[in-house]
Formats: C-alpha cells, structure tokens, sequence
C-alpha cells in the first residue's frame, strides 16, 4: 500500500495529471463564465415572463420554457455530442479542451436558468409588491430586489453548477475533450494505470470540496452580513 501511494504522488504520475488538471480547470472556468451570463438572463426571463411574473408573457414563457426542458430532458453526453458541429463552428477545432466549451455550456445553460428561476421564487412576494407600489420599474426590482435578496441561494447553485460542469468535463475526456477525463480513460483505463486513475480522483474530490467550502463560506458571509444566521 506504502508503495502504491508512493508512485500515486510521484514525479512521473503528476507530469500527466498537472497539464490535464489545467486542461480541465480552463474548460471549467470558461464554460462557467459562459453559463452563468445566459443562465442568469433566462433564469430571470423565465421568471418574469411567468403568469404571476413582472411582466406576464404566457405563450412565450411555455415555448421558452419547453426549450429549456427539453435540453435538460436529454443525457449530458447526447447534448455535447450534438452540439459539438456548432463548437467547431465557433472556435474553429474539433478536438481538445477549446472545442467543447460551448457544448458544455449549452448543456450546463438550462439546468442554470431553472436553478437561477427557482432561487427568484424564494424571495418574499411582500418586498416585490412593496416595490410595485411605490412605482420602482421592473428593471429596479430584477437588480435591486430580485438579485440582491436571491444572491446566497444563487451561490450555493453556482457551486452546484460548477461541480456539474467538471464531472461533464470528465465524462466529455473520453470523447476526445482532454482534461482528468480523457486522463483517466486513456491511462487509467485502456492502459491499466491504477496510480494515474487514483490521483485523477484525488483531484477532482479535492477541487469539488474546495468549491462546496468556498460556496458555503461566501453564502454564510452575506447572510451574517443581513443578521439572517
């Protein structure tokens, strides 16, 4: 066992584990920024839109809203794959950690836009209708009440997010997207590599609880902040 660990954290191992680690990471970082900018904006658009929303838009928020579902309703995978002609088109490559970014993020993109919606929905009616009634435009109330009052719950679903987003990576690896997945597919797997499959996963449970503790600190931060914990 003292041997396995040994080589587990060796020179040798972590020459291929760091490169794929910041492979992964760029993924990550990029389709995050992406996800979050649409995410937000359709979350918002799905709420507002909403028959008890700031600006009821029935048959447009079922048609929006069918479109979001039925991207959430396919596998992860299917969805990558499906959108990867788009990601070529975009970013000009097939293959690598540049080309499915834009995959990820349309995968990622939905799940968001529900997340961001229902965090919307636990703000309290009572201040909304305040605002209202003192004439605040909608577009004060989405930024200054909305938002504001959601931005623990939208913490807390941004590392959701983000920790959906590496585990997609990883699954993304071994159709070519590069990062711990295709690492541990090529090596670990095919190649019998069992210290190389080890230290992918110390990677990634070390980088998923590094993010749930960040999440949580932040989101308690502000909530001490309002004298709510």
């Amino acid at each position: 066992m003292k041997e396995f660990l040994a080589q587990v954290f060796s020179v040798e191992v972590w020459e291929y584990v760091l490169p794929a680690t910041w492979q992964t990471i760029y993924m990550t970082a990029i389709s995050t920024t992406i996800t979050i900018t649409f995410g937000l904006l359709f979350g918002v658009l799905l709420y507002v839109t909403d028959k008890d929303g700031l600006h009821p838009m029935a048959i447009f928020n079922k048609v929006f809203g069918a479109i979001i579902n039925s991207v959430l309703s396919l596998p992860s995978m299917i969805v990558v794959i499906i959108f990867l002609p788009l990601s070529k088109f975009i970013v000009g490559v097939s293959y690598g950690p540049k080309a499915f970014i834009v995959s990820l993020a349309i995968v990622c993109i939905p799940i968001f836009s529900r997340l961001v919606e229902n965090s919307i929905l636990e703000v309290s009616k009572g201040k909304v209708e305040a605002a209202k009634a003192m004439g605040a435009p909608n577009w004060d109330i989405i930024l200054k009440i909305m938002l504001p009052e959601s931005l623990p719950t939208l913490i807390r679903n941004f590392v959701v997010l983000t920790i959906t987003l590496v585990s997609i990576t990883a699954i993304a690896g071994s159709f070519g997207a590069g990062g711990l997945g295709e690492l541990a597919v090529r090596f670990g797997y095919n190649r019998y590599r069992t210290d190389i499959l080890v230290a992918v996963i110390i990677v990634l449970l070390a980088g998923v609880e590094v993010l749930q503790l960040f999440g949580a600190f932040i989101s308690k931060k502000i909530l001490k902040k309002r004298h709510l914990v």
